[in-house]
């Protein structure tokens, strides 16, 4: 979807049409969760902090954002999808993989699906989406980002190396600043360039991974789509007006540890149980850290939830003065909740 969250403000609120809407609550602790096109022209972006963007944009327009409404039109989105094929790989609210290898609907194409989709969206939700036809996912990603707002590119078998070359080696999936920078290190700036590296020697810089860039730099993706991928962890999170010290995040994580369990409870309804707890924190200056544990008994209430996630505050080796400026409580190592059962029964008796 094209500037997802920006767009349904708009599309519900004429007055904000035309105008560089921030979908972000005001304050020096905010982030930016969508910017509409008219927004980006100044710089605005996802995730940029709601000071900056304010700073980049003094006329912009802050809306705060609707998750609901959102999940509702997603919703909505996705019924389209499934009209042409079951197998949806859905990555977020506004993003996901189709393969219409073999499509409900009889269309002739690929690209004659894409733009079926593409259309009914408009008709049905008064929104655009744009999308990257290609033979696996991979392409299919990065084409999709081609012809937006609204627009349609489409990579076929044999123009897959010509599309490739002249990329920045970062429009690789994983090659972030890191990675960028020790390719560059390699005089390695395009994908093309990455094609004519020796194959062994990527893999014996970089292993498996610098293999598996090289396969990427072919144009090689074996991945499937995947339709209802199986959740990895659920959480819940918060920044704070005022930075705290790890001392007084108590009364936090107990209240984030309820919103956590209320999830893992609707997961497991489904029959997958979580077995780890994890407590993430942010350092005034954006440090990320994480902690966890798995304890030999899965976490059975909110309460022994928050007391575990409480404890793991002794594993932070900071100074005690230490503040912090987001918390966040999660579970994850879900499992089969009938075998973990009958795995617990054979280590009790």
């Amino acid at each position: 979807m094209d500037a997802f969250y920006a767009s349904v403000e708009q599309r519900d609120d004429p007055s904000l049409r035309g105008k560089p809407v921030v979908v972000a609550w005001r304050g020096a602790r905010s982030v930016v969760c969508a910017a509409s096109y008219e927004a980006r022209t100044f710089g605005v972006r996802s995730a940029m902090p709601a000071i900056r963007a304010e700073r980049l944009c003094p006329d912009a327009v802050f809306v705060p954002p609707d998750f609901a409404r959102y999940k509702a039109v997603s919703r909505q989105i996705r019924e389209i999808f499934a009209r042409h094929t079951d197998l949806i790989e859905p990555l977020s609210l506004d993003e996901a993989y189709l393969d219409v290898t073999a499509n409900r609907t009889g269309l002739p194409s690929a690209t004659a699906t894409a733009e079926a989709i593409r259309a009914a969206i408009r008709a049905e939700t008064n929104l655009t989406a744009s999308a990257g036809v290609a033979p696996n996912k991979f392409l299919a990603k990065i084409a999709s980002d081609f012809r937006k707002p609204d627009g349609l590119f489409v990579v076929r078998p044999h123009e897959v190396l010509e599309f490739l070359t002249p990329l920045p080696a970062n429009r690789l999936p994983g090659v972030g600043k890191v990675m960028e920078s020790k390719l560059a290190a390699l005089g390695i700036a395009t994908v093309g360039e990455l094609r004519a590296f020796p194959a062994g020697e990527m893999e014996e810089r970089f292993g498996r991974w610098g293999r598996r860039l090289h396969e990427l730099s072919l144009g090689i993706d074996e991945h499937p789509v995947t339709p209802d991928r199986p959740t990895l962890q659920v959480s819940a999170e918060d920044t704070f007006e005022h930075d705290l010290r790890l001392d007084e995040l108590e009364p936090h994580i107990r209240r984030l540890a309820e919103k956590a369990w209320a999830a893992h409870q609707r997961e497991a309804q489904t029959g997958r149980v979580a077995r780890t707890v994890v407590l993430k924190l942010k350092t005034a200056d954006f440090h990320t850290l994480t902690r966890s544990l798995t304890p030999s008994s899965r976490p059975s209430s909110v309460v022994e939830l928050a007391d575990i996630a409480c404890a793991l505050r002794s594993r932070v080796e900071r100074p005690a003065d230490s503040r912090y400026r987001l918390v966040g409580v999660g579970l994850a190592g879900f499992v089969d909740a009938d075998s973990y059962a009958a795995q617990r029964d054979l280590f009790d008796q």
